[in-house]
């Protein structure tokens, strides 16, 4: 049995994990591909997710973090350190973009389409060629089950296979995306880290504020370097408001205990004054695709 595999074991039975948005989001998606053993629960907003599984009416949580094409998942670095919980697997998420419409309904027919903002772009090329318009919606997955409601033929919705079927929607065409490497990455996090497990490849996620000193940065870089410690991600982002106060949230590539990372680690800790590791836990395999 893989680590990965085992992992996903010590997770009780029948358990529950929280995503945010509507049932048949991508969210949702990256649940049954991850955690098909679970009852994903919808949840409103990110904070709401944490909430979920703080006070136990979850066992896990997906949050995505980053996508290919757009970048960074808003406020969502700021809220992992916040949230008290631990990163325990991550997930990646091929996003396949599908048009949907109502049963019996012809492309044709469609006068514009709806999903959230960040799809639409994504399928530009598809929807310029029929001359259809984009119109932004809060959530994809939400615009499924608003049309499946209102019952609209001259609209239609971008968003997964997922929703059309959660929903009863006819998919149009499939892959309409116009970058084929879109994927979007989720961490899966829960209340207690394990930083006994080993994979082929481990991550390190952490956070870290730097000391007021010259080149502080550099300085506490220079170890991952000297070690031979491949980081994956460096983001900064400001904390309580204050220019001045900048935070680093950063992905390497191995574990703790291996000699170079611990190495790299307590170089960083001394040029920090704040620094805390939020997971540690085997990479998923598409990374090095």
């Amino acid at each position: 049995m893989s680590d990965n595999q085992s992992s996903k074991s010590r997770v009780p039975p029948h358990g529950r994990i929280a995503f945010q948005g509507e049932l048949g989001a991508y969210s949702h998606q990256a649940c049954r591909d991850a955690r098909p053993d679970l009852e994903a629960v919808p949840c409103r907003s990110f904070e709401d997710v944490i909430d979920t599984v703080k006070r136990g009416a979850a066992d896990l949580a997906m949050l995505p973090v980053e996508n290919t094409t757009y970048g960074r998942v808003a406020d969502i670095h700021r809220l992992l350190p916040e949230s008290g919980l631990r990163i325990v697997d991550e997930a990646f998420v091929r996003v396949h973009i599908s048009l949907m419409a109502l049963p019996g309904v012809q492309i044709e027919e469609l006068e514009k389409v709806r999903a959230h903002l960040v799809l639409i772009p994504q399928a530009a090329s598809f929807l310029a060629r029929y001359n259809i318009r984009g119109e932004p919606a809060a959530d994809s997955a939400g615009a499924a089950a608003e049309l499946a409601q209102a019952q609209t033929r001259t609209i239609g919705v971008l968003a997964s296979d997922m929703a059309a079927e959660t929903y009863g929607l006819n998919i149009l065409a499939r892959h309409i995306e116009d970058n084929a490497h879109n994927t979007t990455r989720f961490l899966i996090m829960g209340k207690t880290a394990d930083q006994t497990r080993r994979g082929e490849l481990m991550m390190t996620t952490f956070v870290f504020r730097v000391r007021n000193i010259p080149a502080a940065l550099y300085k506490a870089m220079g170890g991952f370097a000297t070690n031979g410690v491949n980081m994956t991600k460096l983001e900064s982002y400001m904390v309580g408001g204050n220019f001045t106060a900048t935070q680093f949230y950063a992905d390497v590539e191995g574990h703790p205990d291996d000699p170079a990372l611990a190495r790299a680690l307590e170089e960083l800790d001394y040029f920090t004054d704040y620094l805390e590791i939020l997971g540690v836990y085997p990479a998923d395999p598409r990374r090095k695709r």
